[in-house]
């Protein structure tokens, strides 16, 4: 070769070089990019997941602190602060019936007004309602009481909004007759709602009178009459303190002594009946403050070394309840005052003799903040509609007011992980039930019963997938002919790129009520079918040889197919007699009646079966290449120094592909936690905590699925969706890091096999 030649080659030769060289750097860095990019990616899903969950756990703010001297007729005493929606006006009422209007910030006194009592008659006693009925009670000396209630009306003259306060009276002007003696009135206690409206009253020589005003609407011309019923409470304890009514005017609390409070039917106006009495605060301790929570049902007690406990209800035997304390809450500083609700949460406000102020949230069991206000003890509270303030009176005569950035008091980590005793409950549970129909409702975000349903459908879900890939795999990329394998995995392959909501669907309207007309059948068909596909394997082992000679080598599994169906139609066939022979016909409704395992029909079985069959494709596929790309020099030398062609696949194939195995599955595990459609469609959607393969759940993912379109943007129920979604993302991210810390344990350990 010339010399010319030989320059020109090595010239052709580094041009190549170079170009090779510059095609694996770009290579690289897009490879490098892409890395990046994704973990990018996956980062900013979850710092956007995390903001918009942060805000739950986040204590509340308070500003817009002032202080100013009690507005209004400062010598008469204060029965009750309160406020509009909008927090711009406040409102007390004093225990005359005064009732002042003021700028909620400045505390400018902007009107007044006095509830008329009658000429002759003075106010011996005052009470006030629900916080969002604004109703109140004026106890007169001459054995009535005046019910008045508050009123905002709101107008836009100018296009300026203008919010004017009243006084309305609904039960008439005219007080109601509640003592036939004219005893003055010395307790009072009122309830006041559209159906009508309740007092009670202890009468001065010590009767405890109930009357009731019933108010009949009639739908056709609006109409209304009322019905005055009441009756008297015979034996009263002695030392009444304090009495309440629950807001749905069944039930009447009477505080008496030191701790002791007694629960009264006052359904029947005309004939009230005691039902228990119970002490509600420790021995030594006395009860200081007592009010009703939002809707009635649960009473909060504080007592006078400052610790606060929540009672209410709870069913014991048929129809009978028990008053039950449910939780204590983190204590004041000093002895409890007074305690305000809130209007319809479960939170409320405490005032003690040190000038404190606590927020809490029932539910939650939360201490939310504590604000010094005053040297002095508080002595009345007051929380506008939206929970969004306080107003706060010491006994210098000082008003103190602020607003409070308060969105979620519900959450905290004992009400989302925990058991917790809800009201009308027996016992404390994990519940989900995201909305109500009623401002009665207590929230119930517990999300330990979405994180079970998830596992428990990737259980069963992997129950039946990983056996039927991992054994196929096995059997395709080892035993069955190359011709055979060439359908089967493809076959097997497009299975995975159905849509699940066709799965789902088809489980849902189809698979679930085969399942439960033959539930017999099924149950022996998963018991039965391994047994009948050894037999079968035994039964060819037995056949002629001439007849096994037949069959190329591989491709046995095609004669198998046709003998397991016949072998599942069999029993199929064969379970109907068995059900009505041993269980009544009905083996759905023996579990339920005879054995107390409740069946639903779309349940975990169903789903298992569903979800197995469209997880079991991508096992399938990642596990099948993993055991084919097992070098064959491998198996060679294994089966040429005298091990079985099994002995071969456990102690050299398997181990080998043990990582590409073992990512297949937990490739499954990521595809069965994350699966919406299915188990949307497919399961009875019942947040319950029950391992049964007979009933159903919810899961995270369908949880999100179902509720996102109804949450309301920026609201708790809205947040607790993300944090699911968080859960999720943090659940797959750990079980992918661990998977692959074992996969590389796995193949640097079978690596030099």
């Amino acid at each position: 070769m010339q010399p010319a030649d030989l320059t020109l080659t090595a010239r052709s030769v580094n041009r190549a070089m170079r170009r090779r060289l510059l095609t694996d750097a770009i290579f690289q860095r897009t490879m490098t990019a892409g890395g990046i990019s994704v973990i990018v990616a996956v980062s900013a899903i979850f710092f956007y997941l995390a903001s918009v969950v942060v805000p739950l756990f986040m204590p509340p703010s308070v500003d817009q602190r002032s202080s100013f001297a009690l507005p209004g007729v400062a010598a008469e005493p204060t029965l009750e602060l309160s406020a509009e929606e909008q927090r711009e006006i406040g409102s007390r009422v004093g225990v005359g019936g005064s009732v002042s209007f003021f700028d909620f910030r400045s505390g400018e006194l902007l009107a007044q007004a006095r509830v008329p009592v009658p000429q002759g008659a003075r106010v011996t006693s005052a009470a006030s309602g629900e916080r969002r009925s604004y109703a109140m009670g004026l106890g007169l000396s001459d054995g009535r009481v005046l019910v008045a209630r508050q009123a905002f009306s709101v107008s836009f003259p100018d296009n300026r909004r203008v919010i004017t306060p009243a006084i309305e009276f609904p039960a008439g002007e005219d007080p109601l007759a509640v003592d036939p003696r004219g005893q003055p009135i010395a307790r009072l206690a009122v309830q006041q709602s559209d159906d009508g409206t309740t007092v009670a009253a202890l009468s001065d020589d010590g009767r405890l009178l109930v009357v009731g005003v019933e108010v009949d609407t009639n739908p056709m011309t609006g109409a209304a009459t009322t019905r005055t019923v009441g009756g008297e409470i015979g034996s009263v304890p002695g030392g009444v303190r304090e009495l309440l009514i629950e807001s749905k005017q069944r039930e009447l609390f009477v505080l008496h002594g030191e701790r002791s409070l007694s629960r009264y039917d006052i359904g029947d106006k005309a004939s009230p009946r005691l039902l228990e009495t119970v002490e509600i605060a420790p021995d030594g301790q006395r009860v200081t403050a007592l009010a009703l929570l939002s809707g009635g049902f649960s009473l909060i007690v504080g007592t006078d070394r400052g610790e606060l406990a929540q009672w209410f209800p709870v069913r014991t035997e048929g129809t009978a309840f028990a008053l039950t304390r449910i939780r204590g809450f983190a204590p004041m500083p000093a002895a409890v005052t007074t305690i305000a609700p809130e209007f319809n949460r479960k939170g409320f406000v405490v005032g003690d003799a040190r000038g404190h102020l606590g927020s809490y949230f029932a539910t939650s069991q939360r201490l939310l903040f504590v604000d010094k206000l005053s040297e002095q003890p508080i002595v009345r509270l007051g929380v506008p509609p939206r929970g969004n303030g306080y107003l706060a009176q010491d006994a210098a005569g000082q008003l103190h007011s602020a607003a409070v950035d308060n969105h979620y008091p519900e959450v905290s980590f004992h009400s989302i992980w925990q058991k917790v005793w809800y009201e009308s409950y027996e016992q404390p549970d994990y519940v989900w039930q995201s909305s109500a129909a009623n401002a009665d409702f207590e929230p119930k975000f517990s999300l330990a019963p979405l994180t079970y349903g998830t596992i428990k459908a990737a259980t069963y879900a992997m129950l039946v997938s990983v056996p039927l890939a991992i054994l196929g795999a096995i059997f395709n990329a080892y035993f069955m002919s190359p011709r055979m394998r060439t359908i089967v995995k493809p076959t097997i392959e497009v299975m995975g790129a159905l849509p699940t909501v066709v799965l789902g669907f088809l489980a849902g309207l189809w698979l679930a009520p085969l399942v439960e007309n033959n539930l017999a059948g099924v149950l022996m068909s998963i018991v039965l079918l391994p047994p009948a596909m050894m037999l079968g394997a035994w039964l060819w082992h037995l056949a002629p040889e001439a007849l096994r000679s037949r069959v190329a080598p591989g491709w046995e599994a095609a004669l198998l197919m046709p003998f397991l169906a016949l072998v599942v139609w069999l029993l199929l066939a064969v379970g109907h007699p068995i059900e009505a022979a041993l269980f009544g016909g009905d083996l759905p409704n023996y579990l339920s009646n005879e054995l107390g395992i409740g069946y639903e029909q779309r349940n975990s079985l169903v789903v298992g079966i569903a979800m197995g069959f469209a997880v079991t494709p991508t096992i399938f596929s990642i596990a099948e290449d993993a055991i084919f790309s097992v070098p064959k020099s491998l198996t060679s030398g294994s089966l040429a120094l005298g091990a079985t062609p099994w002995q071969t696949l456990v102690g050299v194939v398997l181990l080998t592909a043990s990582p590409g195995i073992f990512s297949a599955v937990m490739i499954g595990l990521g595809r069965a936690v994350g699966e919406t459609m299915i188990v949307l469609m497919a399961t009875g959607n019942t947040a319950v905590m029950d391992f049964s393969m007979f009933t159903g759940f919810r899961t995270l993912s369908a949880n999100i699925g179902v509720e996102m379109p109804e949450a309301g943007v920026g609201e708790t129920h809205y947040r607790l969706l993300f944090l699911s979604a968080l859960v999720l993302f943090a659940f797959t991210f750990v079980v992918n890091t661990v998977a692959e810390l074992v996969r590389q344990r796995l193949r640097e350990k079978y690596q030099t096999i």
